[in-house]
């Protein structure tokens, strides 16, 4: 990795800022993480999962994970509604990189 002098650089226009862009925000990263450990999830397992966050958030973070091409969304015709949630083939090759910082994580908390 190679590193620029900070006064050349405009930061947004990095990968860096690319990649924050797409996974910054409260839920993103945790409901990434979800569908890469437990695979296909349906919207009130991925509640269950993730603790404290409310069905609006749930829903608007889903669905912005899902324009950026990180998240699938199935929803099945039927009564009551079936909607499961999944990684792409883009959201997928995150997952090495959030296990990257869940090993540092591992290795530097007390």
């Amino acid at each position: 990795m190679s590193f620029e002098c900070i006064d050349d650089c405009k930061l947004e226009d990095t990968g860096f800022s690319y990649t924050m862009s797409l996974i910054q925000g409260k839920y993103k990263i945790f409901i990434l993480y979800t569908l890469a450990r437990f695979g296909v999830v349906r919207f009130n397992e991925m509640r269950r999962y993730i603790e404290g966050i409310s069905y609006k958030t749930l829903s608007a973070t889903l669905k912005a994970l899902e324009a950026d091409g990180l998240v699938n969304r199935k929803e099945y015709p039927q009564i009551p509604p079936k909607v499961e949630y999944s990684l792409t083939e883009k959201g997928e090759s995150l997952i090495p990189i959030l296990g990257d910082m869940c090993d540092w994580g591992d290795a530097h908390r007390d």
